[in-house]
């Protein structure tokens, strides 16, 4: 049975390939789960034309991330906490307050995106936002003693 498989499957091929498995395996597990189609000139078609679609959309996303990459690297924020007198600060500076300071200066990112290292006292630090796989931007993080 030849089939254009839908999403990717383990062990046998990717999204958009036409495969030929054993008759039983696809009418009973790959059509039924929407792993596959059966492959027809029309299905064939169709698979070629979402994956055109599909890159498209990971180019456009692609180019609009590294353009939000630029951004990012050419933003400081200033996260103002409680300091003791030698500059240790109480607590530390989360992912939260980063992400809280980004959206001031208009950058919607999940605070699951940023790490930042521990931070003990009061100084510059960077903070690593990934933004999409593999494109990464360092923010630079002023902790500043806060005025009471």
């Amino acid at each position: 049975m030849k089939l254009v498989l839908i999403n990717e499957v383990e062990n046998l091929g990717s999204a958009g390939d036409v495969v030929t498995v054993k008759d039983g395996y696809g009418r009973n597990y790959l059509i039924p789960n929407g792993k596959a189609v059966v492959a027809t000139k029309g299905a064939i078609k169709s698979v070629e034309e979402n994956s055109k679609q599909a890159f498209k959309k990971r180019e456009a996303l692609l180019e609009e991330s590294k353009s939000t990459a630029e951004k990012l690297a050419s933003t400081s924020v200033t996260i103002s906490v409680n300091a003791g007198e030698e500059g240790k600060i109480f607590g530390t500076v989360t992912t939260q307050q980063v992400t809280d300071a980004l959206k001031e200066k208009g950058f919607d990112i999940d605070r699951r995106k940023v790490t930042i290292e521990e931070v003990k006292s009061l100084g510059e630090y960077t903070a690593v936002v990934n933004i999409h796989g593999d494109i990464k931007a360092d923010v630079k993080v002023w902790v500043v003693k806060s005025e009471k």
